[in-house]
């Protein structure tokens, strides 16, 4: 199961932002059913990034994750940096192609 989210960083803060997510990323790798997850960061808008984690279950991030002391900590690292607040959607594989 894949989560997608839009984060819109406010302007300036991208790179304090970014660092942030560093700590943040160790909160969230060491969670049950934790697969893997990437930031990607916007070409042409500087202050918009893409979240992509995977999970072994949807309920592993809506319940596990999100209902855990965890998440509290990943809220103060993170929250205070979007705007708007982030849209997240969850996704299941139907086509998978590698080279």
């Amino acid at each position: 199961m894949l989560e997608v989210a839009v984060l819109d960083i406010i302007p300036g803060k991208e790179m304090e932002f970014e660092a942030a997510f560093r700590d943040a990323s160790t909160i969230i790798s060491n969670m049950t059913g934790y697969i893997s997850h990437q930031l990607q960061h916007c070409v042409k808008n500087q202050s918009r990034y893409l979240l992509l984690v995977n999970w072994q279950t949807l309920e592993d991030h809506t319940v596990g994750f999100r209902t855990s002391p965890e998440y509290q900590e990943w809220k103060k690292l993170l929250h205070h940096f979007y705007s708007p607040f982030p849209t997240v959607e969850h996704y299941e594989l139907v086509f998978d192609h590698k080279i």
